[in-house]
């Protein structure tokens, strides 16, 4: 397949010091890296390491402590989306990753904002989006808002289907605003993989690929995913696929499994 491979280095290579996790990606044949939180990061150094290693950045998690789903937050998401900007330029990344709620340790959800209704949140979502396209037009940074799964991961995240955040992000128009699809977390949302790449596959900015159940590499669990790349290769995507995946066993094994399974 000729899917461009992109690892989460923060799932993989995590036996190793930061700086080495690049050149240990590149040689094991992936075409970028990602992670999560620049912020913990040197960002001269890793971006040094990225550029020696001979690896691209394809981005990371820029929205930190912020929601776009709170209407009070508008502001600071937006002031906290430039300086993640500012940070993708630094280490040469092109995209950054946002998401409905604020995300604290293991992803957990901070708030869950049952108190605003459903269209305060949607409609919050929105104007804060347009705010943040105009941002990473104006910056030439691409932004990928992802849906997360509700039951096993992030209880109580608003943007939880495929459909919200890929007719959201037509609604806007912009060509630096696109959706990641995480195959994992929307298996456990809604299922129906392929009808769904068919259906938003012109709104798909990154994909991100791990098993269900257990988030590990392909092949441990149920999903097809050699007819899942194959459908995305037949749709047209020329994205990164970023396996942003718990090793089953350790960074060998799973990698061993993501060449041989994808």
């Amino acid at each position: 397949m000729s899917l461009r491979k992109c690892a989460c280095i923060d799932t993989l290579y995590t036996e190793l010091p930061w700086e080495e996790r690049f050149l240990a990606a590149k040689k094991d044949g992936f075409d970028a890296v990602e992670f999560w939180d620049w912020r913990i990061r040197n960002l001269e150094d890793t971006g040094k390491a990225a550029k020696e290693a001979g690896i691209a950045i394809s981005g990371f998690n820029g929205d930190a402590d912020y929601s776009l789903v709170d209407p009070k937050h508008r502001e600071k998401y937006v002031e906290y989306l430039k300086e993640s900007v500012k940070a993708a330029k630094t280490v040469g990344a092109a995209s950054v990753t946002i998401h409905s709620n604020a995300l604290g340790d293991g992803g957990i959800v901070v708030d869950h904002y049952e108190d605003l209704s459903h269209t305060t949140k949607l409609c919050s979502m929105y104007r804060t989006l347009l705010d943040c396209a105009e941002v990473a037009e104006k910056e030439g940074i691409c932004l990928n808002l992802e849906a997360l799964n509700i039951t096993t991961d992030h209880v109580g995240n608003f943007l939880e289907t495929t459909q919200m955040g890929a007719e959201i992000c037509r609604l806007i128009g912009s060509p630096r605003l696109k959706l990641l699809y995480d195959v994992y977390h929307m298996q456990i949302n809604e299922g129906c993989i392929c009808d769904t790449v068919s259906r938003y596959i012109d709104q798909f900015g990154h994909i991100h690929v791990a098993d269900a159940p257990g988030r590990h590499e392909p092949g441990t669990g149920e999903i097809n995913y050699k007819k899942v790349l194959r459908h995305l290769e037949a749709c047209g995507y020329t994205g990164y696929v970023g396996y942003e995946l718990f090793p089953l066993y350790d960074t060998a094994a799973a990698v061993k499994a993501i060449m041989e399974e994808c």
